[in-house]
């Protein structure tokens, strides 16, 4: 069995009849090598197929040019699109991305640090897991001087910057906006509240009924995964209940799609009947029937805003001063709240 190993510039050297110091310079290009010279010895080394150490390049600079990203899971449209935000600025300042999933478990997230520090990540982009209490594991790379980003799920540190939308309002306007609507009895589903995103939410609707004269009722809040399962499974609970809400504000656009399937299997009409709005804005909002109203998340820019935030702070553009950036949000009021009058 032949093996193949890697081309080296000693090889080149060998080909050519130069010196290996020639070929490094005429492969870097540099102008102390003749056109004619340089020409040949990258024709040469295309043609046998020599491969540019970049890595070990990098090492001797300190610089691996690759952001660690850790998100609590990949199958949901809102994570891509942030994905696809950071991939976009990472690419045009010439950085790659190593991604992991923590898949909401906290011992997962904490694998997944030592991992990517291991791999000499110049910095992480992280969206924290439903289980995780302190950061205390990303202590290391913090005293390393490894710049770390928050981003959606997020955690108060002096040494790190968070990308977040205002939470607490989004929730407040969903809120009043179903009350606007003549709803009363306003069920919440949402999840761990251990992450801002949901204890943010959570505390704009209960302002927001506060606000319009109305009480809070504990029985109405539902903590889970808001999967497809628990969105049916809340549900069915509230169909039980006398008297029946009036409408229900999920923390994402899955588990609403949900319910109002499961509403609609039980025969009541959307929003006639209870009125349903979710968040993150999915393409589903939009194919579902009646159509969702929702928060429009801007997951692509907080994306960009993130990675650009980052590749800032290794190329040292601008230092640690903002503590939280806050991107704006929007209501998109459509069929599936609107005239419940």
């Amino acid at each position: 069995m032949s093996t193949h190993k890697d081309i080296t510039i000693y090889d080149i050297a060998e080909a050519l009849n130069l010196s290996p110091a020639t070929i490094s310079r005429g492969l870097k290009e540099h102008p102390a090598i003749r056109k004619d010279t340089r020409k040949k010895i990258l024709e040469k080394a295309k043609e046998m197929g020599y491969r540019q150490n970049f890595f070990a390049s990098n090492l001797r600079r300190n610089r691996t040019n690759t952001i660690g990203v850790i998100v609590p899971r990949l199958n949901s449209y809102f994570m891509s699109t942030v994905i696809a935000g950071m991939e976009k600025i990472a690419n045009q300042a010439g950085y790659n991305l190593i991604i992991s999933q923590s898949m909401e478990s906290l011992a997962k997230e904490i694998v997944n640090v030592k991992t990517l520090y291991n791999s000499r990540v110049d910095g992480l982009l992280v969206s924290l897991a439903y289980a995780t209490d302190d950061i205390s594991h990303f202590e290391e790379l913090l005293d390393k001087g490894v710049p770390l980003i928050f981003f959606d799920r997020v955690f108060e540190h002096p040494q790190c910057t968070s990308i977040v939308i205002d939470n607490y309002k989004a929730g407040y306007e969903v809120t009043e906006h179903l009350i606007s609507q003549g709803c009363k009895r306003i069920a919440h589903i949402t999840a761990s509240l251990k992450r801002n995103v949901y204890a943010d939410r959570l505390r704009g609707y209960k302002q927001a009924l506060s606000d319009n004269g109305l009480d809070y009722n504990e029985g109405l809040v539902f903590v889970n995964n808001l999967s497809d399962q628990a969105g049916m499974d809340v549900t069915r609970s509230l169909l039980k209940m006398d008297p029946r809400p009036d409408a229900i504000f999920t923390s994402n656009d899955a588990c609403a799609v949900s319910c109002i399937r499961e509403l609609k299997m039980a025969g009541l009409r959307i929003p006639i009947d209870i009125a349903v709005a979710g968040f993150n804005n999915d393409p589903l909002s939009k194919v579902i029937e009646p159509n969702l109203t929702t928060i429009n998340y801007p997951g692509h820019e907080m994306g960009e805003v993130a990675a650009s935030t980052l590749i800032g702070r290794l190329d040292l553009k601008h230092g640690t001063s903002l503590n939280t950036i806050v991107l704006r949000h929007e209501l998109v009021i459509r069929e599936s709240t609107f005239q419940k009058v």
